[in-house]
Order: structure tokens, then sequence, then C-alpha cells
């Protein structure tokens, strides 16, 4: 079992944390000074530390700087109650995986401990020699799981299936993928099927958001350095190219890199070499790389916002992902399997949902997604107290879009019934109740928006909205 170490001089969030991820599966300890915490390390391999940025006796920069010096293969994640972008940058230049501002959200906190596990062993792995893991004895055996991800769903509607047909196809070979499609739409997940299905399957499977880098990092975390090899540098760096060797890169939302980190990766990709800044010596490479993106790649290229030249090598294989709203029935799949893992997480035993709720969750349009679906039937376990997922406990958004479409449905067919000509009255508020619905729609429901669309105040519409009976 995994070790996570929580340093933090606030005892109820040091708790909180500990109980959240002790359910999802780690071996938590806690201390709430840092020379405690120091002595904990010393005494026991931990495979992660979280630290407040802001402790009793001493601060996570201090943290962070003795805990790499010692232990180089055990990751840090710093946590912080105000975010500076200047502090992120020096954090993970002195080796933090990343940086968390509070307030802290559970989703957020698991996916950043479990892609910093991830990058950690696959560290681990390349480099078995590390002197801190010898100095806590025997090494803890590392591996990529076959199975595929438990929120991974195959599917039985047209586009599903099609989505798993390009998967099997492309997954045994070595080739390059492009993964397009809405945000959202889960292209992490597919990239780590394609990985799982390929022969790298044992190998690391390393992902990095392109879109959180910054230029100065950029360098750093795709290639690594080397120590002292600019200001900052105080250790040697592995990069995320030499972590997933063997195995797979994944890169998300790839169109966010500027135009030199760009180059530098094109020469990369075609020499299949990488070289650490600060370094001369070259390291063969051996990895198979899937980036995604929900951009037109072609439109940046004419834009001369992305190379032209490291797209085609990015795209020697493309999987076009459908949108949630497209894979019919499947809704329903995704939605039971989220609560099966809701259920779990949150210690809850709730069967499905209601009628009104499967109705709602098929015709709502999902512009988050996958992502948005999650997190609604997350938020939905939590909230209900029945056996059944009810319609108050989706947020207002989908409420009000169940009530919407329900008052469609009943004025649709009373219109089928008339016979009779409209009076000019009649068909003027038939209009405008047509337009106010249409308008709040398009922009989700959200009043502001729609009251601005409308170039109306939001007390009108707010007025108009209970008129027609959608408060």
């Amino acid at each position: 079992m995994r070790k996570i170490l929580i340093v933090d001089d606030e005892i109820n969030i040091g708790l909180l944390l500990s109980k959240f991820l002790t359910r999802n599966g780690f071996e938590v300890a806690t201390a709430t000074h840092g020379n405690v915490a120091l002595e904990m390390l010393s005494k026991e391999r931990f495979n992660l530390v979280l630290c407040d940025f802001r402790l009793e006796d001493t601060d996570g920069r201090e943290m962070l700087k003795k805990i790499k010096a010692s232990y180089p293969s055990t990751g840090v994640i710093i946590i912080t109650g105000y975010s500076d972008i200047k502090l992120a940058v020096e954090l993970i230049k002195l080796g933090a995986y990343d940086y968390i501002t509070k307030p802290l959200y559970p989703d957020e906190i698991l996916n950043t401990i479990n892609k910093a596990l991830e990058t950690q062993e696959a560290l681990s792995k390349s480099y078995p020699s590390d002197n801190e893991q010898a100095s806590h004895g025997k090494k803890e055996k590392t591996s990529n799981s076959s199975e595929l991800p438990e929120e991974f769903v195959t599917g039985d509607d047209t586009a599903s299936r099609e989505l798993q047909k390009q998967i099997e196809l492309i997954a045994p070979t070595n080739y390059s993928v492009i993964l397009t499609g809405e945000s959202g739409t889960g292209k992490e997940s597919v990239a780590k099927a394609i990985h799982l299905k390929s022969n790298r399957k044992d190998k690391p499977f390393i992902a990095m958001d392109c879109g959180s880098l910054t230029k100065e990092l950029a360098g750093s975390e795709f290639f690594g350095h080397e120590k002292g090899s600019f200001t900052g540098a105080l250790y040697t760096k592995i990069g995320h190219f030499e972590m997933a060797n063997g195995g797979t890169l994944f890169l998300d939302e790839v169109g966010n890199l500027s135009y030199d980190i760009q180059a530098a990766l094109l020469r990369t990709v075609q020499e299949r070499k990488v070289k650490r800044i600060g370094s001369t010596k070259e390291i063969d490479l051996d990895v198979r790389i899937i980036v995604a993106t929900n951009e037109n790649l072609t439109e940046a290229i004419q834009k001369g916002r992305f190379r032209e030249d490291l797209y085609h090598r990015f795209n020697e294989f493309s999987i076009h992902l459908p949108a949630l709203r497209q894979r019919g029935n499947d809704i329903l799949l995704f939605a039971g399997t989220f609560l099966k893992v809701a259920n779990r997480e949150l210690n809850r035993n709730i069967e499905g949902f209601s009628e009104e709720v499967v109705e709602c969750l098929l015709t709502y349009n999902w512009p988050g997604n996958i992502r948005e679906l999650k997190n609604v039937i997350r938020r939905a376990t939590l909230l209900t107290e029945t056996n059944k997922i009810q319609l108050k406990a989706l947020p207002l958004e989908l409420s009000t879009f169940a009530r919407v479409s329900a008052i469609e449905t009943a004025v649709g067919s009373i219109q089928n019934k008339e016979s009779a000509k409209k009076g000019l009255k009649d068909a003027a508020l038939e209009a405008e109740y047509e337009t106010i619905l249409r308008v709040l729609k398009e922009v989700n429901f959200n009043k502001t928006k729609a009251a601005k669309i409308l170039n109306i105040d939001r007390k009108t519409l707010y007025n108009k909205m209970k008129a027609i009976n959608l408060e």
C-alpha cells in the first residue's frame, strides 16, 4: 500500500485529508511540525508528502529542499492558502511535483496525488539504484496495472463501439496518436486504455498537462535538468520523456505549448534522443507519444500558432472522441459507473436514479461532457438520502432544464390539440416564451447572461419566467 505523509499545523485539515485518503486506499500518517515530519521520513519510507507551505517551525520551501536533498525519490506536493505564480515556479524548480491552493477539493487532490505517485513510481523504476531507496531497505516493486480504469466505460452505442474499435486497432502499434474532442470527453482515459492494451502496458504511462506549463518550466519538465544548470537548480531533475522511457507519454492540451518548446519537442521526437538542460549527454528514447487537444490544430497551423512539421509527427493516427450527448443510452452506463464509485467513496448505498432523473440525464446537453456528468453524480450521491437519486439532488441548471423540458412537452401537447387560430396576443406571448426558453438553453440557464442577450434587466426576466412557471 502506498504511504502518504501529511504535514499541516491545522489539525482539522490533517484529519480530514487523512480520512479522505484512507478511504481511497492509501496508508496515511500526519505531522503538525516540520521537524517531526523529517524525523518520520528518516525512520520510514513514504511515497508522497503533502506539505502545507506555512508551518509553525519552518515553511514549505525549506521542507521541500530538505526532503529532496535526503529523499529524492519521495514526491512532494505543496499546499498553500494563496496563489502566487512566481512561488509556484520556484517550488517546482526546487522539485515539488505540484502546488495546490486552498480551499482543497477532493477531486483535485486525488487526481494530483495519483499523477504524482505515477510519476514517482516511473522514476523509481527507471533508476533502481537510487541511494535513498537503499537506505530504507528493499525497494518496493512498482508496476502499471494491465486492467482498464474502472471509470472507462466501453459502451454499446454506435459512437462508443466505433471508439472502442479504433482503440483496439491502434493499441498494438507504436504509432503516435492525436486525440481530439470537446473538453471533458475522456481523452486521458482513452490514452490510458491505448497504453494498457499495447505491448508497453507494463512500462510507465506518464501524463503531462501542457495547459498548465509556463514557458519557464516547460523545458525542465519535458527534458529535465542537471544540478546547477541554472539559478535555483539545486538538484538533478528527470524530465517526463525520461520518466516515460519504454512506455507512453501523454501530452494533454498540446496546442497550448509555446512555439520554441514545439521546436525542441520536434527535435526530440525526430531524433529519439533527449538531453537534460545543462548536460552534454544524450539519452536514447523509446517512447510512444499520445497527444490530446480540444482545439483545431489545422487552424492553429494556419494562424502560425502550431508547427505543421510537429503536427505531422504526432498525427500518425487520430481519434475523435464523441461528445457525451452523442452517446445515446451509454450516458446511463457512465452515470451508473460513477454512482458505484461515489457510493464507495462516500460509504453510501444508493441503488439508482428516479425516472425524472433518467430522462434528464438522457436529454440534457452536457456541455462539460463526461467530466461534468461525473461531478453531477458525485454531488447528487452526497445530497441523496433515499435509495434513488431524485431531481432535487441535481444542480440547478439540470433541474431547471428538466422542468423546462416538461413544460415544453405539455405546451406542445396543448398546441397539437388546438384547432382554432390563436389571437395576435397569444401568438406574441408564445413567441416571447419560445425566445426566452431558447436563450436560457443556449447559456445553460445563466440568468445574467440570458438577460443581457434579451436586452432586459434580471428582474424583468425573473417576472417573465415566473409567468410561465419557470422560476
